[in-house]
């Protein structure tokens, strides 16, 4: 049973038409097994895809390798063009692109909008990234000779998406990769092929229309165990970019490590916001509010901990309760709910089974915590729980809206407890004391790839490089310097001698 009702799928304009067919190398192919697209909003089918096969596959890559001999030579900015048209298709297909991507995975509309303005955004900087595809010179200690690096394409590059950001995750390594000269093959993940098959039909528009192979932006639809590992084990795909669990990345990180490929690996966050009694309750929050339950606390930056000084845990437990206990759940394409649908039932049940676990272990349920039959089965009220900084679940990331509450005395104390979990992705302190601010960006302080003062750790902007440390990968994408992730670095030794010499003072005689 669900509270809500749609009509057909029917998104004329992303370019939608049964069959839905999972491989895209310039034409659309896909005679592999079907599998139907179900909407967590309804628990109703939205279409049907056909993935492709591993013959299709070795087909789909070839083209797509082949494809970034030609895509190679063409000059940075002109392939930064491409990118500007792309940015520009997105814009117009904005609200009809957000409207899947809330019908395929969940997110409210409003998250929905902004995930494509990612896209957009990410485009609009890979534009300007274009003409700055930098070198460095330097000097040489040989007379006559000048020293310098250059930046080259890898060639492809495979991405491997997750099902909370379908489209975004996408769109920061494509935009890179291809102002780099890199071409692209994506695997999404297979809860959300809908919303990969609507993108890659704009590139394939985009790309047509400059007269480019549309294969330059390739697409994979399948299992993990047979086409994710068929993306990993090549040695024609450059780098992989992994969006996904940690254990998937283990397993990814193996099979691309053993054949010496690059990687980028986004994996767990178990992100938590340090709220001091010197810092504005109203942020604090606000911050916490936000950064546990959007996308139904299914980001990777999802706050999942909050450290609280034990001065104004009382008064900050009541509030934060009051909210919650407020949350508006239901219809995600209403503009007045704040919170939609887990993704799945399966995902119900891990957040339940953490939340029996939370239990066990001594710690005690505040508020929510609830399915909700009456809306739908993938339908929940967030939870907020009261723990001790030592319970082992805390250990773990439940990819789900369960927040834990813990106090600490000292600002040293509460750095130690952040950082005594096995991931490092965001992080965030709640103070207006320059101090505390300035110890929790210093190297004794927060060691996440993302650290934030007054803000959350949700709603990470494109300029910056995104990314984390220990079992969250490693790896960056996005803004900053990500780019030289997608390129190879080359050293140069220029001669305008007219002789012969050698490095460190070595004589040869002749």
């Amino acid at each position: 049973m669900h509270a809500f009702s749609y009509p057909q799928l029917t998104m004329d304009t992303l370019g939608f038409a049964q069959p839905l067919l999972g491989g895209f190398m310039g034409s659309w192919a896909g005679s592999g097994k079907r599998q139907q697209v179900v909407s967590p909003i309804t628990s109703e089918p939205l279409g049907t895809v056909t993935n492709v096969t591993p013959a299709e596959f070795e087909a789909i890559l070839a083209r797509c390798h082949n494809a970034g001999l030609a895509w190679r030579m063409v000059p940075a900015p002109k392939r930064g063009e491409v990118v500007k048209a792309l940015g520009d298709e997105l814009r117009l297909n904005k609200d009809e692109l957000a409207r899947l991507v809330t019908l395929e995975m969940g997110k409210t509309r409003r998250e929905s909008l902004g995930e494509v303005q990612e896209m957009i955004d990410i485009c609009d900087f890979a534009v300007g990234l274009s003409r700055q595809l930098y070198g460095l010179t330097m000097p040489s200690e040989r007379r006559q000779h000048r020293l310098q690096e250059q930046w080259h394409p890898l060639g492809v590059v495979g991405v491997i998406t997750a099902f909370n950001f379908p489209v975004a995750v996408w769109s920061w390594n494509t935009a890179l990769a291809l102002v780099c000269g890199d071409t692209v093959l994506w695997k999404p993940s297979s809860k959300t092929p809908l919303s990969a098959i609507a993108c890659t039909k704009i590139a394939e528009r985009v790309l047509n229309s400059f007269g480019f192979d549309p294969a330059i932006c390739s697409l994979a639809i399948g299992r993990g165990s047979d086409i994710g590992d068929l993306i990993n084990t090549d040695p024609r795909v450059a780098l992989v970019s992994y969006t996904g669990s940690v254990p998937g990345g283990r397993h990814v990180g193996k099979l691309v490590q053993e054949r010496f490929g690059r990687l980028i690996l986004e994996l767990g966050g178990n992100n938590a916001i340090i709220v001091s009694e010197k810092g504005d309750l109203e942020i604090a929050l606000r911050a916490a509010y936000f950064g546990a339950i959007g996308t139904s606390g299914q980001r990777c930056t999802s706050t999942r901990r909050l450290i609280v000084h034990e001065s104004i845990y009382e008064t900050f437990t009541s509030r934060i309760i009051e909210m919650y206990q407020k949350t508006k759940i239901g219809d995600p394409l209403n503009e007045s709910t704040i919170m939609g649908p887990l993704v799945d039932a399966q995902a119900v049940t891990t957040f339940m089974e953490a939340i029996q676990t939370v239990r066990n272990q001594g710690g005690r349920i505040l508020c929510g915590g609830d399915h909700l039959p009456d809306l739908g089965e993938c339908y929940v009220t967030p939870c907020l729980a009261e723990v001790s900084p030592d319970l082992p679940m805390i250990q773990e990331e439940t990819f789900a809206p369960l927040l834990y509450l813990m106090k600490y005395r000292t600002i040293s104390e509460a750095i130690a407890i952040q950082n005594n979990v096995p991931q490092g992705l965001s992080s965030a302190i709640i103070t207006n004391n320059m101090l505390e601010s300035e110890l929790f960006l210093s190297v004794a302080g927060s060691d996440c790839g993302i650290a934030n003062v007054n803000t959350g750790t949700s709603g990470a902007e494109i300029g910056g490089a995104f990314g984390g440390e220990k079992e969250t990968g490693g790896g960056r994408e996005s803004g900053s310097d990500a780019w030289k992730t997608y390129m190879r670095r080359q050293t140069n030794a220029l001669n305008f001698s007219g002789d012969i010499e050698l490095a460190q003072g070595i004589q040869l005689e002749f």
